[in-house]
């Protein structure tokens, strides 16, 4: 299990570093612009429809304070989503040193 993790952690930072050095360079094809996609733009490029459907259904049926909260999930930088978790995974599930 624990080899497993490690290797789902290496590719969520594999992803994680793709969508970085993709950002990295948009931003140089735009001049030097900063662009940086959020989760809803990543998302979108796969399947828009789902992407809108889903914010329909999260505005209609969630309290405001959730519908608020995943709205501001989606709009953090894609790269930080899977970087993040795949450190954490890392470390947690890294090379135990035996004693």
């Amino acid at each position: 299990m624990s080899v497993f993790m490690r290797l789902i952690s290496l590719i969520l930072i594999v992803s994680a570093l793709m969508l970085l050095g993709a950002d990295a360079v948009t931003s140089l094809e735009r001049g030097g612009e900063v662009t940086v996609r959020s989760v809803a733009q990543i998302w979108a490029l796969f399947n828009k429809a789902g992407m809108e459907g889903f914010k329909a259904w999260t505005q209609h049926n969630l309290p405001a304070f959730l519908a608020q909260g995943i709205f501001s999930f989606l709009a953090v930088p894609g790269w930080s989503v899977t970087g993040v978790l795949g450190v954490i995974l890392a470390f947690v599930f890294g090379r135990k040193l035996e004693e």
